[in-house]
């Protein structure tokens, strides 16, 4: 499959938008600037988009904040079935939302529709949720009133996501934002910012109406700091960086915006001596080379015990080396490339400064002959918590052994970081497994499972990998205020 048939495919279908969508309209950039999309397997531009800034996000708060007022006051029956349509015309088109994802971002086309899958499934999910925002009626404390406790959404949010899942981070946004009867603004990636725009076309396909849904790409900060000085934007969801992540928490302050924030992780994936080698093999591939390494939960540090070090790392390394490499459009391909080179230059980087303090390449450890921004599926051993590689995210598709002897050692290395979002863990006691997992401080936690994240959990970290939950029930909780009602004079 071609890129050029497959854009000219796209291009007839309507899913190829290259302008920004303000208030149910397609504009281009005020002063008719664009930025090039580049596909990372070939370096070849796929569009030129609109490079929106200041005076577009503003414009799109104003159409989100006029739109507010009525999709408000939609019945939280008539928000489910936007959501539900939106959800259905996914579905119906989730190869070309694939293929759309393979050319910008570059994963693997069966993983891409599988992220298309899941991001649908968010749509699907709080379609539902939105007839189940329920209130509270407190037991009075005077005969002559009653107390009663609503939730009415926040208002409209600013959405910033990221290039690594350029689909699934906004409809797991978008979705209890509009559920619980909010507008959005999203800024995506300039990076991947397609995947994006189909979205908004579908979503506009789908009935919901103008200014509901608002989508500006281009000069990032012009349209951060537009979307954190304006009174209208009650709410700054985002996923990213932590760096970037704590800016935006600053910035928020002014105005006191709610935030969400999904940040960087820096997530330890513990192997016990008693746990089923091929199992813990295959939740580490999962953990580990999912989308060429380039997702926030990924596992970051495998820490191995002594008993089976040397036998899993060997596992390990032949599992990895029958890892297929190549452009997402080819068959059987498992692993594509990285974003762009400054990303392999990262990874290239953190190798290196692990190797030159005693850490030993078993496989790969170097850029594949491919070329562009492909690189080897890699395995590192006696690698240890104070090398760089176990300090900084890789997002890349290395994966660094670390030795210990211990349970409280393995929780001791696991949790010696700022990062909380995800670990992994694989044994057979129940008991430690369990002790493990109370023990570790992240938001989410794997038993003898790399693939954790699903609609129906919550996703999320603590310490400085973020704030609040997306996905499941209570995802949608911090898109709602509540309000309390003190209704007197009951008897008069």
């Amino acid at each position: 499959m071609g890129a050029n048939d497959v854009l000219a495919r796209l291009n007839s279908s309507g899913f190829l938008k290259t302008q920004g969508f303000i208030g149910g309209k397609w504009v281009d950039a005020y002063d008719g600037k664009t930025l090039e999309v580049t596909n990372p397997a070939t370096g070849e531009v796929i569009a030129n988009v609109a490079c929106m800034g200041t005076k577009e996000a503003n414009d799109a708060i104003a159409s989100a904040h006029k739109a507010f007022q009525s999709w408000s006051k939609f019945t939280a029956g008539e928000r489910s079935k936007c959501l539900r349509k939106w959800y259905d015309l996914i579905m119906a088109n989730k190869e070309q939302l694939g293929e759309l994802i393979t050319l910008e971002q570059g994963k693997p086309l069966k993983e891409a529709i599988g992220e298309v899958t899941l991001g649908a499934s968010y749509l699907e999910f709080y379609a539902e949720e939105a007839k189940r925002i329920y209130g509270d009626i407190i037991p009075t404390t005077s005969a002559d009133r009653r107390l009663f406790i609503l939730k009415q959404p926040v208002g409209v949010v600013g959405a910033i996501t990221p290039w690594n899942f350029p689909f699934a981070m906004i409809t797991r946004k978008v979705g209890p934002a509009l559920a619980a009867g909010c507008t959005m603004v999203i800024k995506p990636s300039e990076l991947t910012p397609l995947a994006a725009l189909a979205a908004a076309e579908l979503a506009n396909r789908a009935g919901i109406p103008p200014g509901v849904v608002n989508v500006v790409m281009g000069i990032a900060p012009e349209i951060g700091d537009a979307l954190l000085a304006s009174p209208q934007v009650r709410k700054i969801t985002f996923t990213g960086s932590t760096a970037v992540g704590k800016k935006l928490m600053a910035g928020a302050a002014s105005t006191v915006k709610k935030v969400t924030l999904e940040l960087g992780g820096n997530a330890p994936c513990i192997v016990f001596d008693d746990a089923d080698i091929e199992v813990a093999v295959k939740g580490t591939l999962g953990a580990k080379f999912r989308n060429t390494g380039q997702t926030c939960i990924c596992a970051n540090r495998i820490l191995v015990q002594e008993g089976i070090y040397d036998k899993f790392a060997r596992a390990l390394s032949d599992a990895i080396s029958n890892i297929k490499v190549g452009n997402g459009f080819s068959e059987g391909v498992v692993q594509g490339p990285l974003i762009n080179e400054a990303a392999v230059q990262k990874v290239e980087t953190l190798v290196q400064d692990a190797v030159s303090k005693g850490a030993e390449v078993l496989l790969g450890g170097k850029r594949h002959g491919l070329g562009f921004t492909f690189y080897e599926p890699t395995v590192i051993s006696n690698v240890n918590n104070e090398m760089r590689i176990s300090r900084e995210e890789v997002f890349g598709p290395v994966a660094p052994l670390l030795r210990f002897k211990t349970e409280e050692e393995a929780i001791s290395i696991a949790n010696d970081t700022d990062a909380g979002l995800a670990a992994y863990l694989f044994g057979a006691s129940v008991q430690r497994t369990w002790r493990v997992a109370e023990a570790l401080e992240y938001g989410i936690v794997g038993i003898n499972e790399g693939l954790v994240s699903s609609e129906v959990t919550p996703h999320g970290g603590v310490k400085q990998s973020g704030l609040g939950r997306e996905g499941s029930k209570y995802g949608i909780e911090d898109y709602l205020e509540i309000k309390y009602v003190c209704l007197g004079n009951m008897l008069g």
